[in-house]
């Protein structure tokens, strides 16, 4: 493991389980000092204490300025000031009522661009002020296969991923000349822990991806945080305004 993070101030939006829990840890591995926030922010706990090197958690809910705007700034106070940010949090609830365009209730689209794409406008205008007094960052979000793949269920998921993709692309053109980085990685199919140990993915769905895939195994929550974890280092500091898919070499998921 390098140590190409040494220094580096980190939050990672989002961080209680999954994709955000191990982008937390792999940071923390590679030097990073870091704030976990949550809503969940138990499982923002949790996840600081295994990530060690000093990690804190801090409460937030994304959809609400107030919550986002206090949680950035005992970050930054805790901190010393923000290098980088992971925005990657999400509403996952929603995803099992998201049913195609004639049926959906609007109350799931309203939740849907609520958090992944309100939210992350919120995150985004909140921490871009302290990366901007540190001469320079980096902002990764974390989208979606779903935003360019087309499918035939969960159009309000993939609209508010396409969008976020739209709001990468506009920071990284606005604020790359003053030194900021904005990129997405977007996740193939990911079996979180959380998801293996609850059995949510019925037999037939992993079935269907370890057959069509190109890969051998389906993805983990560990592969997206490697690239989240090369996003946010100076290895990145020419890779701007991009999608970075991690998904096994599928050609949507």
């Amino acid at each position: 493991m390098t140590r190409r993070l040494d220094g580096k101030r980190i939050i990672v939006m989002g961080s209680a389980t999954g994709i955000g829990a191990a982008t937390v840890r792999r940071l923390a591995e590679e030097g990073a000092q870091l704030c976990a926030a949550d809503i969940n922010v138990e499982g923002a706990e949790r996840t600081a204490t295994e990530a060690g090197n000093g990690a804190f958690a801090v409460p937030v809910d994304i959809t609400d300025e107030a919550s986002v705007g206090a949680a950035v700034a005992e970050a930054a106070e805790g901190l010393g000031g923000l290098d980088g940010a992971h925005i990657n949090a999400a509403d996952l609830r929603v995803i099992f009522q998201d049913s195609n365009a004639l049926d959906v209730d609007l109350d799931v689209f309203d939740r849907t661009i609520a958090v992944n794409l309100r939210g992350h406008l919120l995150c985004t205008r909140a921490v871009l002020p302290h990366l901007l007094a540190s001469k320079g960052g980096a902002i990764v979000y974390t989208s979606s296969g779903s935003a360019r793949g087309g499918e035939p269920e969960r159009p309000c998921y993939a609209m508010s991923k396409g969008g976020l993709e739209a709001l990468m692309r506009h920071v990284a053109s606005r604020w790359g000349r003053e030194g900021i980085t904005a990129n997405v990685v977007a996740p193939g199919f990911t079996m979180t822990q959380e998801m293996q140990a609850g059995g949510q993915v019925p037999q037939a769905v992993i079935d269907h991806f370890l057959s069509t895939g190109r890969s051998f195994r389906l993805g983990q929550s560990e592969d997206q945080a490697a690239v989240a974890a090369m996003l946010l280092s100076d290895d990145a500091r020419w890779i701007n305004g991009q999608v970075i898919n991690v998904n096994g070499g599928s050609m949507f998921f």
